[in-house]
């Protein structure tokens, strides 16, 4: 069965909010997957470095389940306490977060 048919027939029936929400999660994660990626391209090759506060920062605003998928897949940072607990303690905040606002909107 075609992916982008069973989509829309899930999305169909959402609201316009829903998707908002979920677009938004959606790319914050994309995002934060790309930081790790370049971060780490950069550390290899000596280049301008993306500072830890702004991956944190990212990963706040919704994007820790990115960054976690990319510190893992491009084993980077993963030896660093801070990132070690912080991020994932961050990706069960978002989801707290995004399953309290699914819960707000249901009301």
């Amino acid at each position: 069965m075609d992916p982008v048919f069973l989509l829309k027939k899930y999305l169909r029936g959402l609201s316009d909010m829903y998707l908002w929400i979920l677009l938004y999660f959606a790319m914050i994660n994309l995002i934060g997957y790309i930081i790790m990626w370049r971060d780490k391209r950069a550390a290899q090759s000596s280049h301008w470095r993306i500072s830890e506060k702004l991956i944190f920062q990212i990963a706040l605003a919704g994007g820790a389940a990115g960054i976690y998928v990319g510190m893992r897949h491009f084993r980077h940072k993963t030896q660093k306490l801070r990132f070690k607990i912080g991020i994932p303690f961050l990706v069960v905040l978002n989801a707290g977060c995004l399953v309290g606002a699914i819960l707000y909107l249901q009301r």
